[in-house]
């Protein structure tokens, strides 16, 4: 493996471990607020550790993570202080440093978080193709760390809800820059490991949160537990390098010879990874012209290696054909085979949005307690890192169907173990099961992205895919 080709894995990895913390902030950042106001600081109220019944003679309250739920038909309300000046009359900060929130306003937390990554899925395939990858992804991890950090220090609903939405904007082009980077840093044989490696990534930043939610007692003290580490690993984002095929289409020759100039093994790396590229940009000259003529065009353009100046001659006139052609072949989006792909990702993408999120929002409600039952959440997803063993041996149509099936139907078996057992250790497992399931299902799903549809319209697939997904969520 190359330098910088390690250097972007290792890196896109710590952005994933870290966003994992924003993703599921709300299971513990609403209720931390709550059992503030309620004069608790030292832990979530009994109620909300499970999110399970309350018994009506014990009057007590049960918050989730997103409503103030109904109890003898009334609605438990939190006592508000009186009107402060620096919170707006909304929010307070007692004496001890705990902090007291609206409940009614912290409820929509969640739902302003999805609608930021709706948001984010409509303009972020769009930014990083004019702007280029590594700059969208250095702006969105910087803004990610200021919304951390900020609900610390100026502890308001408004603005925790405000922020909420930039993070999930943020979220969302990161997701599309980094499995963009990591796909296009990789050989064609190799495109396999960076989602895996990504995946993997996320879920032990899901397992990193629970204890840290556990340990942390106060409002403050959970988001700046979140946000210091991300602010501390700032600077290694910097030397993330740009993707060699964005360079290629911007005719930044310059900065790839630069990147060939780093290291010996870097050279060898991207003179195999440029001569992939040429010869994608070769198959997209030809089908374009044979679009238009009818007959194949015997011009093609190859990536000499001789000496830098040729190498900047051919990279200039490959990205030219490329550009040119650009509109026309677009045109491939009316192809009903393209379009008959679309809509099945685009199925798929739905129902693995509501299966996914419809779990891990819901991780308090099988009556364990929230923290280990985020920390199995986490677990439940790292065996995603031996898909790629499982696609080499058997394919990616068999393994989407089969994961699939038993997605649905460990779904199905949690719920019927909900209603005629009281185990919730089991109710939990089964569901967690098909959710790994699922995780696998979005894993070829993201393959078949990549593989299946022609570069250039690549980005309108995620777009639909993630539309569809994040707005039914």
């Amino acid at each position: 493996m190359a330098p910088l080709q390690f250097a972007v894995y290792w890196r896109l990895a710590l952005i994933f471990f870290f966003m994992a913390f924003l993703f599921f902030l709300d299971l513990f950042a609403v209720s931390r607020a709550t059992s503030s106001c309620n004069n608790v600081p030292g832990e979530l109220p009994a109620a909300s550790r499970t999110f399970g019944e309350v018994s009506s003679s014990a009057h007590t309250q049960n918050w989730t993570t997103w409503e103030v739920r109904e109890v003898n038909g009334s609605l438990l309300q939190v006592l508000l202080p009186q009107q402060d000046e620096i919170t707006g009359g909304n929010d307070t900060e007692r004496e001890n440093g705990t902090v007291c929130m609206d409940s009614e306003v912290m409820s929509y937390s969640q739902t302003i978080y999805m609608t930021g990554l709706l948001l984010g899925s409509l303009f972020g395939g769009a930014l990083s193709d004019r702007y280029g990858k590594r700059a969208v992804l250095l702006v969105c991890v910087c803004v990610n760390a200021v919304t951390a950090v900020l609900p610390a220090v100026l502890p308001h609903a408004l603005l925790f809800l405000t922020l909420r939405c930039l993070a999930g904007v943020s979220c969302c082009c990161i997701n599309i820059c980094s499995f963009s980077l990591g796909v296009e840093w990789s050989l064609p044989r190799y495109r396999i490991w960076p989602p895996a490696l990504l995946s993997f990534s996320f879920s032990l930043g899901m397992m990193a949160l629970a204890p840290l939610a556990y340990l942390t007692h106060t409002w403050t003290q959970l988001h700046l537990a979140l946000a210091v580490p991300q602010i501390l690993c700032l600077p290694l984002y910097y030397s993330i390098p740009e993707s060699p095929h964005w360079l290629l289409l911007k005719r930044r020759a310059e900065t790839l010879e630069g990147y060939r100039r780093h290291s010996p093994e870097d050279k060898r790396f991207l003179d195999l990874l440029l001569d992939t590229e040429a010869k994608d940009l070769q198959e997209v000259h030809l089908e374009t012209h044979t679009l238009e003529t009818g007959t194949p065009d015997s011009e093609t353009h190859t990536l000499e290696t001789g000496t830098p100046d040729s190498e900047t001659h051919t990279l200039k006139a490959d990205t030219q054909t490329w550009e040119e052609h650009t509109l026309s072949h677009c045109g491939h989006m009316r192809s009903p085979t393209i379009l008959l792909r679309l809509v099945i990702l685009s199925y798929i993408g739905l129902a693995s949005a509501l299966t996914y999120y419809g779990i891990c929002m819901n991780v308090g409600r099988f009556g364990v307690d929230v923290f280990l039952a985020q920390f199995f959440s986490g677990l439940s997803e790292a065996p995603c890192l031996l898909v790629p063993f499982l696609l080499a041996r058997w394919g990616r149509r068999p393994i989407s169907m089969l994961s699939l099936f038993l997605s649905g139907s460990f779904c199905l078996l949690s719920l019927l173990a909900s209603r005629f057992y009281a185990v919730p250790g089991l109710v939990m497992t089964l569901a967690l099961v098909g959710k790994l399931c699922m995780q696998t299902t979005v894993f070829v799903s993201v393959l078949y992205g990549i593989e299946l549809f022609p570069t250039l319209i690549r980005s309108v697939w995620a777009w639909c895919v993630c539309v569809t997904g994040w707005a039914v969520s």
